[in-house]
C-alpha cells in the first residue's frame, strides 16, 4: 500500500530546490560527502531517505553500486525516471531495513533525514545491521547544538558589532510540526525532531558503530549589502548549519549504557 506521506506531496517543490546551483545540498553538502564517501572506490552503498537521487547519482557516477531508499513513492519516481547505470531506488522505511541482509553494505549514508525521523534507534540499529564490518555510515544533520526549531533564534549587539546564536533549550528533546510552505501555513506539514549530540552518539554505540570524526559545515551565502552585512557574515562563518558524523562498524558490538 502507498504511503501518503509530507515530502510525497511536495516531491516537485523539493526537487527544484535541492538541485538549484545555489542549493546547501549542491555547494555545501555534495563536494563535502563525495570527498568522506570515496564513491570512486567502486564501493555498495545505501542512501537512505535518498529523496529523488540527488546524492545516489553522484556517487554513482563515480563508479559506486549506489541502492536508493525513501518512504516517499513521489520521490523515488523522480529518481527512477532519472536513474543512470549502478543505481536502484525502493520505496521503503529507514527503520526497517529487512529486504537487506546482514552486512550487505560497505557504507550508508543519511543526509539530512535522521532528524525527521521518530523511530531514530531503530532506524540507527538497522543501519549498523545493513553495514560489513568495517564498513562506514556518514550521517549529516541540522546541527543539533545550533538549529533547534522554536528555540534558537539569531540576535543582535549593535554596539559590539556582533551577532549572536541565542539557544534557549539544548538538552531536552522535543516534537516540532514544521510548515514545509510557509507562505501558505498549515498546508503542508512535517515533523521535526530535536534530540542532543548524545542521544545521537548512544544510538550509534549501541548499534556497534563507532564515530571515527565529526564535521561542521558551514553556510556559503553571504548577506545582501547593508548596515549588518558584515555581523552577519561573520556570524555564518562562526556557527555551523550542519554537523557530519562518520562512523565505522565494529567487529564486535559495545556494551549498551
Amino acid at each position: 500500500m502507498k504511503k501518503d506521506t509530507s515530502w510525497g506531496k511536495v516531491a516537485s517543490w523539493y526537487d527544484t530546490v535541492v538541485s538549484d546551483d545555489n542549493s546547501y545540498q549542491n555547494r555545501v553538502i555534495l563536494p563535502n560527502m563525495m570527498r568522506m564517501v570515496l564513491p570512486e572506490q567502486k564501493i555498495r552503498i545505501l542512501d537512505l531517505a535518498c529523496g529523488q537521487g540527488f546524492f545516489s547519482r553522484a556517487f554513482a557516477g563515480a563508479g559506486s553500486r549506489v541502492t536508493g531508499l525513501d518512504i516517499a513513492g513521489e520521490l523515488i519516481q523522480i529518481a527512477k525516471e532519472r536513474a543512470g547505470h549502478n543505481e536502484e531506488y525502493v520505496v521503503g522505511d529507514a527503520h526497517d531495513l529487512s529486504r537487506f541482509r546482514d552486512g550487505e553494505f560497505d557504507t550508508v549514508t543519511m543526509v539530512l533525514a535522521l532528524q525527521n525521523i521518530e523511530m531514530m534507534a531503530q532506524t540507527v540499529r538497522e543501519i549498523g545491521r545493513v553495514i560489513k564490518a568495517g564498513g562506514k555510515c556518514i550521517l549529516v544533520l541540522n546541527h543539533p547544538a545550533f538549529r533547534i526549531p522554536d528555540h534558537t533564534s539569531w540576535g543582535f549587539d549593535d554596539a559590539a558589532k556582533k551577532q549572536y546564536r541565542r539557544i534557549d533549550e539544548y538538552m531536552s528533546e522535543s516534537r516540532k510540526i514544521i510548515d514545509m510552505n510557509p507562505g501558505k501555513p498549515g498546508t503542508n506539514t512535517t515533523v521535526s525532531f530535536h534530540r542532543p549530540i548524545q542521544n545521537y552518539s548512544k544510538s550509534l554505540a549501541n548499534a556497534g558503530l563507532a564515530i571515527l570524526r565529526i564535521e561542521e559545515w558551514v553556510s556559503h551565502k553571504k548577506s545582501e549589502q547593508g548596515p549588518r552585512q558584515g555581523m552577519e557574515d561573520r556570524a555564518r562563518k562562526e556557527i555551523p548549519m550542519f554537523m557530519c558524523l562518520e562512523c565505522v562498524k565494529l567487529s564486535e558490538g559495545v556494551s549498551k549504557k
